[in-house]
């Protein structure tokens, strides 16, 4: 008979990417609170939360967190094109996660040459912001089989962050 782990008892090896999420008008509670967990687990160095009236400290947000907001850096500012090119600047790629004309499946993306990376993702139904798909280095898309065009953001940036730390370990 097998017995369930617990992570107290596992033995996951601690690592940090130089990996920087900047959330363009992701608004949700629940979605915050997933991107705050997700960015403990995948080893990001920060968070950005963009938009107008963005709440970060709500109830529903902290019993999702589960106190990982306490360990990731976040910072919060009104508009994610100042954000992005303020990181830019300070030598980040610029990876946005939004199917476009211009975008490649996530899987098919390689970090060549990448120090720091910015994955921008975007409110469920807006998406990225138009002047933040231009500004990408490159614009990336995760397949789906269903008849659906879109996922849960916080799901997406999971994969996301799946497909691109694996290229780092």
């Amino acid at each position: 008979m097998s017995t369930q782990s617990h992570h107290h008892n596992s033995q996951f090896i601690k690592k940090q990417f130089p990996i920087t999420i900047v959330c363009d008008r992701v608004n949700s509670p629940a979605n915050i609170g997933s991107i705050f967990r997700l960015a403990d687990s995948f080893g990001v160095a920060q968070i950005y939360f963009c938009g107008e009236n963005i709440t970060i400290n709500s109830k529903r947000m902290l019993r999702t967190a589960r106190s990982t907001h306490e360990i990731i850096p976040f910072k919060q500012a009104e508009r994610t094109i100042d954000v992005v090119q303020q990181l830019e600047a300070e030598g980040n790629t610029i990876i946005a996660l939004e199917i476009a004309k211009n975008s490649i499946p996530i899987s098919e993306y390689k970090i060549k040459n990448v120090k720091k990376m910015v994955l921008v993702i975007g409110e469920e139904n807006f998406g990225v912001s138009e002047d933040i798909l231009k500004l990408a280095k490159q614009n990336v898309h995760i397949n789906m089989y269903g008849n659906n065009s879109s996922m849960n953001v916080a799901t997406a940036a999971g994969i996301a962050l799946y497909e691109i730390t694996k290229q780092w370990v």
